[in-house]
């Protein structure tokens, strides 16, 4: 996979994106622009009914902290935020990572409309899932890693989060943040027209803009591979501006290592460092779980 010329050049591109910006584009990504859509559109759709319906499905400690949060019910740094979302995880069985993943367990909560509403996320989530692997096949690469290297115990069985996001018109700039309170590896995100995705931390330490492209999602990487890579890749700091006096949305889909993992720097990278070592690590579940817990509105 890694000899192949053109194969080559997307993995130099690959990592010269994640070492200075940590933000690229995904075209060619075999999601189809229907879907694409179709998800966007049955966003659109749920976040207009009445409040009454919304909260049907509303997120509680009870549900698994899965379903529908209000205006300036998810907290970013300690500042509520200027979003209405909906959080989906991936299902976890009563036991299934014992203590660690007990506040999770649960089944998702899927509105009764759109009709077409679970049917159109389950299939995206299946198509997501599949392309981030296939980019973390390509960052194992660059790494100069074997292109399974986040398989196995690292990344073989992947814990992922989807959050549906909307954004009223002309809303304040969200607080700069690294993860929207997540603990990703990378993030697929499509988002509306007009929504501005801005990163930070090039080399140059600028705001970066990374404007919607038709057809393409865009992918910035997390605190988890951040780790990983030893500090080659910085987590990405950014922020989402409604430039729009339109309702917007945006579906990130987060592709997450296996949920009881130890993440911690490896070891080819640290060795490419000259054995300076990160001094970071963390085991998944509990940098989610912690995350969870202090993110939304008691």
């Amino acid at each position: 996979m890694g000899q192949d010329p053109s194969v080559r050049e997307v993995i130099k591109q690959l990592d010269q994106a994640c070492r200075e910006t940590g933000f690229f584009y995904v075209k060619g990504h075999g999601v189809p622009q229907t879907l694409m859509n179709e998800v966007k559109d049955v966003t659109h759709k749920f976040f207009h009914l009445p409040l009454s319906e919304k909260l049907k499905i509303k997120m509680t400690p009870n549900t698994g902290y899965r379903g529908y949060q209000k205006i300036k019910e998810n907290i970013t740094k300690g500042v509520p935020d200027l979003q209405e979302a909906i959080d989906y995880y991936r299902e976890v069985k009563r036991g299934m990572y014992g203590s660690l993943g007990e506040i999770l367990e649960g089944c998702n909560q899927w509105p009764k409309e759109p009709a077409n509403f679970k049917a159109s996320m389950e299939e995206y989530i299946r198509l997501c899932t599949d392309l981030s692997r296939k980019i973390m096949r390509g960052i194992a690469l660059a790494l100069g890693g074997s292109a399974d290297e986040f398989e196995g115990e690292k990344g073989g069985d992947p814990f992922w989060v989807v959050r549906l996001i909307g954004y009223p018109g002309k809303s304040a700039a969200i607080p700069q943040n690294n993860d929207i309170g997540w603990a990703w590896i990378q993030t697929l995100s499509s988002v509306d027209a007009y929504i501005l995705l801005i990163g930070v931390k090039n080399l140059s330490g600028e705001w970066v803009p990374a404007t919607p492209i038709p057809g393409t999602f865009v992918c910035n990487i997390g605190d988890m591979l951040k780790i990983w890579s030893n500090g080659t890749y910085e987590a990405t700091l950014h922020r989402v501006i409604n430039n729009s006096p339109k309702y917007r949305v945006c579906v990130a889909y987060f592709y997450e290592p296996n949920f009881d993992t130890l993440v911690e720097p490896l070891e080819m990278c640290v060795e490419k460092s000259g054995g300076a070592r990160l001094n970071q690590k963390a085991v998944y579940g509990e940098h989610l779980v912690n995350k969870v817990k202090n993110n939304f509105v008691p």
